[in-house]
């Protein structure tokens, strides 16, 4: 009878460690599912920071008064050598979240020679699909983290015809008050 009763607890303990195999896994899993979703949340930060970061450089006053234009490299970022005064438009160049490295991927613009962007050069597909604000609205359901580009894109001015005569408003003069006109409201005493 004692031989019956040692293997029912070997059986007992047996499937107790199984259980606990399963609920580590699952654990494991949903780890590993939320340490995703931070690092991409990082991601949308940061790229976000760099994309303000290179729209603050384009739109800064020239130091010599010339054309607005991207940065040649990410270092322009944090130390703007355009103007007379000290201009960070970015405190540090921050490292991919996905990777841990400063490897981003960079945009160039359209003479190559200078960066209107980054994106992340982690492989994967990412976990956020939708939801994205007015900033993001072109990630929706990537296939790629590269989907994700923080870019800047430069307006183009648009021709601006000087009005023609027709439709121009004639100059009036504003009517001037008259020196006696004046309207002095009663002072009233309690």
């Amino acid at each position: 009878m004692i031989r019956h009763q040692s293997g029912f607890s070997f059986l007992l303990v047996l499937l107790l460690i199984v259980l606990m195999g399963i609920g580590l896994g699952v654990a494991g899993t949903l780890w590993h599912t939320e340490s995703q979703r931070a690092k991409e949340a990082e991601l949308l930060y940061i790229g976000e920071q760099y994309r303000k970061a290179i729209r603050s450089y384009v739109e800064s006053p020239a130091a010599a008064g010339g054309a607005k234009h991207f940065p040649k490299k990410l270092d322009d970022l944090i130390l703007d050598t355009r103007q007379n005064t000290l201009v960070r438009h970015l405190r540090r160049l921050y490292p991919d979240p996905l990777t841990g490295k400063n490897d981003w991927g960079l945009i160039m613009d359209e003479s190559n020679q200078q960066i209107s962007g980054v994106y992340s050069k982690a492989p994967g597909e990412p976990r956020k699909q939708q939801g994205f604000g007015i900033e993001q609205k072109n990630f929706a359901a990537p296939t790629t983290y590269a989907d994700w580009r923080f870019e800047v894109v430069k307006a183009k001015a648009a021709p601006t015809a000087p009005p023609s005569p027709a439709t121009q408003a004639p100059l009036t003069a504003t009517p001037q008050p008259k020196p006696n006109s004046v309207q002095v409201a009663p002072i009233t005493r309690p």
